[in-house]
């Protein structure tokens, strides 16, 4: 198991990232950041909604594409939580399960980057799933998914879309990262200062927003 903090400090650009797991009271707990690197990705703030949240242009007026930087990361599904970084939220709760979802969908067409799409269905008794739609070497798509039990108190794994900052930027490899869970402020605070732009974190019942543009 590694350090959630000290693997958060050592890389710049993990981009958008889900850990999901179990907080050290032994309560369910995902979250989930945004980072950017451009003026339009960096102008966004997070905002609550009906069953989950969406991203907001902090600045509507200095929008300059918003078709892969607004949706919505978090939607309920029944009783569990649907937790993504992009419009395949949506697509998931449509289909009502993350596999079939997943298999209409591919990563972002924003080249040379490609970003991979990570998802993650958090069930009310603990466990989960995550997956990573990613390009392959010879330009098709990848898709891997991971189902977990659930996870001891203090432990979660972590899935990012970049392995750090690159240009192109590099898709994140290999299984989800066996990570201690710490406290939600800790894990925002961990975050790069220049790059991180909001972050969502859900432990058992009680939701917390950090967005940077609000003061957070």
């Amino acid at each position: 198991m590694q350090d959630l903090i000290q693997l958060l400090e050592s890389n710049p650009y993990p981009g958008r990232g889900i850990v999901v797991g179990t907080s050290a009271d032994g309560q369910p707990t995902v979250f989930y950041w945004i980072m950017g690197r451009s003026a339009n990705s960096r102008n966004r703030i997070f905002s609550t909604t009906d069953d989950g949240i969406r991203t907001e242009a902090h600045d509507p007026s200095a929008v300059e594409d918003p078709s892969l930087i607004i949706y919505h990361p978090v939607r309920t599904m029944g009783s569990s939580l649907v937790v993504t970084n992009g419009d395949q939220t949506d697509t998931i709760v449509e289909a009502g399960e993350m596999r079939a979802a997943c298999m209409t969908r591919e990563f972002e067409p924003d080249a040379p980057n490609f970003t991979p799409r990570i998802s993650c269905v958090l069930a009310d008794d603990g466990s989960f799933e995550l997956s990573i739609l990613k390009r392959a070497a010879d330009g098709s798509c990848l898709r891997e998914f991971f189902c977990y039990e659930g996870a001891p108190a203090g432990e979660g794994y972590l899935l990012t879309t970049y392995e750090g900052d690159g240009d192109p930027l590099p898709s994140f490899s290999g299984e989800p990262v066996h990570v201690s869970m710490p406290a939600a402020a800790a894990a925002w605070a961990a975050l790069n200062a220049e790059n991180k732009v909001s972050m969502y974190a859900k432990v058992g019942d009680e939701v917390t927003l950090f967005n940077k543009h609000l003061g957070d």
